[in-house]
């Protein structure tokens, strides 16, 4: 399988966790956010970044995730219906962290809280499995300046 990250140029050569809290882990959990397509990617970065930032140099970085790897998923439907919200995010990251500390799968497909019919990949760089995922290519990627315009 391929997933996607759209990363700035100087942090693309590898996968990277920072420990930042996000939709699903806590600050001091080390996870790896990548999506199921370059445009979800692209999305994910622009809620992120809100508009700053999106004339530097970025990288799509095409991850690789072998067919043998264990992918544990969670689905919008074994969600609360504000798992969405800001006070929902309590919960995903309890999730997230569990499921890091749990260690059953080195990857977690859950849905993308912009558009919950799509699914981001949770790569967790702990787990004894994550040297079998690689990123196969490296894309240069440059956000519409539009984007930027809101």
């Amino acid at each position: 399988m391929k997933v996607y990250r759209i990363a700035l140029a100087e942090f693309s050569n590898k996968l990277y966790a920072t420990g930042r809290a996000a939709r699903w882990n806590s600050r001091g959990t080390f996870v790896i956010y990548s999506a199921s397509s370059r445009a979800l990617a692209c999305l994910e970065n622009l809620v992120h970044r809100s508009g700053e930032g999106l004339s530097s140099l970025f990288k799509t970085m095409v991850i690789h995730i072998p067919g043998n790897i264990d992918v544990k998923e969670i689905t919008p439907g074994s969600l609360p219906s504000n798992w969405r919200t800001f006070k929902g995010q309590r919960i995903t990251n309890t999730i997230g962290d569990n499921w890091v500390r749990g260690g059953d799968s080195v990857v977690l497909k859950v849905p993308s809280a912009i558009i919950p019919e799509e699914n981001n990949y949770i790569i967790n760089p702990a787990h004894p499995n994550f040297e079998q995922i690689e990123i196969i290519a490296l894309e240069a990627f440059m956000f519409d300046e539009r984007l930027s315009s809101q």
